[in-house]
């Protein structure tokens, strides 16, 4: 038996995962009593691949000795056939929503594959492309820093979630997201650079826990001034120094996943979306 008494979690999709991924997450964050072991299985759009899944999920729960999840966003009627015989708790996202609204369009689905992340609408896409562009160009003071393109600015010290914010938005809603990182400069002057002044009203802080940020600085890089315990207190006491002095509102990331931070930037500034998940 698994000694962790894990148990495996599966996200099957006939295309990239993501929405079988996005769902199954919220709802086992709920259960902070439990252990997951999540594998994706994307692209499953044949019957073959349908049976090689069967065939992991079954030996996933041989191995935990408890019946895998399944999370499916699969439309082939034949292949969600297939995996409906492995042992496990099915979670058909399908199954789930599309009867009521089939019956209350009096419409039957297309039950086409990949339609939800397609690339039907051009138009959003590339909105999405060219925002990711943006990110990646103004990412920790860029040498872009095309900051009056800007919808957004996120300032705070290295490692608070900067960056996978600014690409999270730029990918799921076009927002022109560019991000800016504190350092000795802004701390012993007490003042922020002219050039982000200019854009004040773009401005949205991020900080984070001590703790928090020390584990993962450690990570980076465990010896030396960058992780250790005085210097991390001292810039983010100093940060949150800087976001009162010019009123920049500011949220503590420490317990939030990079959805509820750019749900929560987006709120708060009113950022416009350019694109809007469907």
């Amino acid at each position: 038996m698994n000694e962790r008494n894990e148990r495996t979690v599966f996200f099957l999709s006939d295309q990239t995962g993501v929405t079988a991924e996005t769902l199954g997450h919220s709802l086992l964050t709920q259960f902070s009593g439990q252990v997951f072991r999540q594998v994706t299985l994307p692209f499953i759009d044949n019957e073959d691949k349908a049976r090689d899944a069967v065939v992991r999920i079954n030996a996933a729960g041989d191995s935990d000795n408890r019946r895998p999840i399944v999370f499916s966003t699969l439309v082939q009627d034949e292949v969600r056939a297939i995996v409906r015989q492995a042992n496990g708790l099915h979670l058909d996202i399908f199954d789930e929503f599309l009867a009521p609204l089939e019956a209350e369009f009096e419409e039957a689905p297309t039950h086409e594959p990949g339609r939800a992340h397609g690339v039907s609408d051009i138009e959003a896409y590339m909105k999405r492309i060219e925002a990711t562009n943006f990110a990646l160009a103004n990412d920790d003071g860029g040498i872009g820093r095309s900051y009056d393109v800007a919808d957004v600015i996120l300032i705070g010290v290295s490692r608070s979630g900067k960056t996978p914010t600014c690409l999270y938005l730029a990918l799921t809603y076009g927002v022109y997201a560019a991000n800016y990182p504190l350092t000795d400069d802004e701390f012993e002057s007490g003042r922020l650079p002219d050039f982000l002044l200019e854009q004040k009203h773009k401005l949205f802080g991020l900080t984070i826990g001590p703790d928090r940020l020390r584990h993962i600085r450690k990570e980076r890089r465990a010896v030396g001034r960058y992780s250790s315990a005085q210097q991390v207190r001292f810039e983010i006491r100093e940060t949150e120094k800087l976001f009162r002095r010019y009123a920049i509102p500011y949220v503590d990331t420490t317990e939030f996943s990079v959805e509820e931070i750019a749900s929560r930037i987006l709120d708060s500034t009113g950022v416009e979306r350019r694109v809007r998940v469907s």
